[in-house]
């Protein structure tokens, strides 16, 4: 017999799916785009500086920075949502968008004008944290949709 004392929206409510990890590591990754952004950008000028930077790559390197900011703050943002509200959609648009995100992490990695040593740190940081997102996303997906 169901103790008649608790409220009802008590008794019937569904068990949370969302996950508290993915909540966290958003909100890690957020920060640590924040610094990512701001070291990139300090090494661009830096490389621009010291290094002869051809400027027909300078324009490129820097409209890619700024589009993959754009990119992560959307990929954030529907990740957030859809993990908060325990919705599969947002949550998959996020992990889509984690594509290309890795996409532009990999061409700071490897294939921009001059690689740093500092540059390959904080991409291999900025890729794993991507990887262990990606893997809780579709954890955090299988669980809602079933």
């Amino acid at each position: 017999m169901a103790p008649t004392s608790l409220p009802r929206e008590i008794l019937n409510a569904s068990p949370q799916l969302s996950s508290l990890l993915l909540q966290l590591l958003f909100y890690v990754n957020g920060i640590y785009y924040i610094f990512y952004f701001l070291a990139t950008l300090a090494m661009i000028v830096y490389k621009s500086e010291v290094f002869s930077y051809p400027d027909e790559f300078l324009a490129p390197d820097l409209a890619l920075l700024l589009i993959m900011a754009v990119l992560e703050v959307l990929r954030l943002y529907l990740g957030w949502k859809g993990n908060l509200t325990e919705e599969e959609a947002p949550l998959g648009l996020s992990l889509a968008l984690t594509v290309g995100s890795v996409a532009l992490s990999v061409y700071f990695l490897l294939w921009q004008t001059y690689v740093l040593r500092a540059d390959v740190v904080i991409n291999a940081v900025l890729l794993l944290t991507y990887g262990l997102e990606s893997l809780l996303k579709v954890v955090a997906i299988a669980a809602f949709v079933s």
